[in-house]
C-alpha cells in the first residue's frame, strides 16, 4: 500500500508531499517515510500505533464487551453500536445537538453509511487484521526517517482504546529530535472530535518545513496546555520510579505477564477466526434439504 502511495505520486507528478496517515493510514505511512524519505515534506501521525503486539487494544471490561459485539455484529445497526463507542469518548457522544445527542446523530449516519457500502466482508476484515499484525518498523527504518530532512508529528487521543497512547509516545521518542508529540482530548476518531486542533497541529507542521525550523527547534517547544485541551509535548511524559532488586522483579514480572496476556489473547483471536472459517466451510458444504413433490 506505501508502494500505491508512490505510484499515485508518480502518476500525478508529485516530486514531493506532506504525507498523513490516521490509524492504519498511519503504520502504511512510516513506511512510505521509510521506503523513500526523499519524496517527503513533512510527515503526520494520527492516532498510530506499531505492528505486532502493539495491535492489541485497551484490555478491560469495556474492551472485552466491545470485541464480543463487534464479532456478533450481522446488521448495520448492531455494528453502529459498537463503532460509536469505539471511536468516539463518551463524553462527546453524549453532547447535546439541538434537540438530540451526537450519539443519535451520528448513529443515523453510520446505519446509512454501511447499509450503503455494506457490512465488511470476512475476507477484508481478516486481511486488514493480517495487514496491521505483519507490520514492522525497524530499528534501521526509524533511523532512516530520523536523518532524512523532514519534520514529524504524532497526533493522538488520550482516550483512544484501539491505538494505545503509550506506543504513539515510544515512537514519538524514537523518532526524537524530528518529532512531536501531540495529545488531544479524544479517542481513535479524535479528527472529528477536535477537528479545529487536529488542523492547526497539521498546519503548524508544515509552517515550519516552509519556515525551515531546525528539528531541536520543532521539539524542544515547551509543554503547552490550551484551552482547547491540547498538550504539545516535546518529549513522551515518561514516570521515573526508584526501585530496589525486588521492584525491579516485580516490574519485570508485571511486564511478561502483560506479554502472556497479549499472546493469549491473540491465540484466542485465531481460534475464534479459525472457528468462523470452519462455521463457513460447514454452511458452504452442508447439503441443502428439498421437500418432496407429490406427483
Amino acid at each position: 500500500m506505501a508502494r500505491d502511495a508512490l505510484a499515485l505520486m508518480d502518476h500525478l507528478g508529485w516530486k514531493k508531499a506532506h504525507v498523513f496517515g490516521h490509524s492504519m493510514g498511519a503504520m502504511i505511512s512510516c513506511k512510505l517515510a521509510a521506503m523513500a524519505p526523499h519524496r517527503l515534506c513533512s510527515l503526520a501521525l494520527l492516532n498510530v500505533t506499531g505492528g505486532g503486539f502493539q495491535c492489541f487494544p485497551k484490555v478491560d471490561a469495556q474492551m472485552l464487551s466491545l470485541a464480543f459485539r463487534f464479532l456478533k455484529a450481522r446488521t448495520p445497526e448492531e455494528r453502529a453500536l459498537v463503532d460509536l463507542e469505539t471511536h468516539y469518548t463518551k463524553e462527546y457522544l453524549d453532547e447535546k445537538v439541538g434537540s438530540c445527542t451526537r450519539r443519535t446523530v451520528l448513529y443515523q449516519e453510520y446505519v446509512k453509511g454501511i447499509s450503503s457500502t455494506g457490512m465488511q466482508s470476512n475476507c477484508g476484515f481478516e486481511g486488514q487484521v493480517n495487514a496491521c499484525w505483519t507490520h514492522n518498523i525497524t530499528t534501521r527504518e526509524l533511523d532512516t526517517i530520523r536523518s532524512a530532512d523532514f519534520l514529524v508529528s504524532v497526533i493522538h487521543g488520550r482516550y483512544d482504546i484501539i491505538a494505545q497512547l503509550r506506543h504513539a509516545r515510544r515512537l514519538a521518542e524514537h523518532l526524537m529530535p524530528v518529532a512531536r508529540m501531540v495529545e488531544l482530548h479524544g479517542a481513535h476518531l479524535v479528527s472529528h472530535e477536535r477537528p479545529e486542533e487536529v488542523n492547526n497541529a497539521l498546519m503548524d507542521l508544515i509552517k515550519a518545513t516552509k519556515s525551515t525550523t531546525k528539528p531541536d527547534e520543532w521539539s524542544s517547544q515547551p509543554e503547552n496546555a490550551s484551552e482547547t485541551g491540547a498538550l504539545i509535548s516535546a518529549r513522551p511524559v515518561t514516570i521515573t520510579m526508584q526501585t530496589d532488586d525486588g521492584g525491579n522483579a516485580a516490574v519485570a514480572a508485571y511486564n511478561l505477564l502483560a506479554k502472556l496476556q497479549l499472546s493469549f489473547l491473540y491465540v484466542i483471536g485465531v481460534i475464534l477466526m479459525g472457528f468462523e472459517h470452519m462455521r463457513n466451510i460447514v454452511k458452504v458444504m452442508k447439503p441443502v434439504r428439498v421437500a418432496a413433490i407429490e406427483s
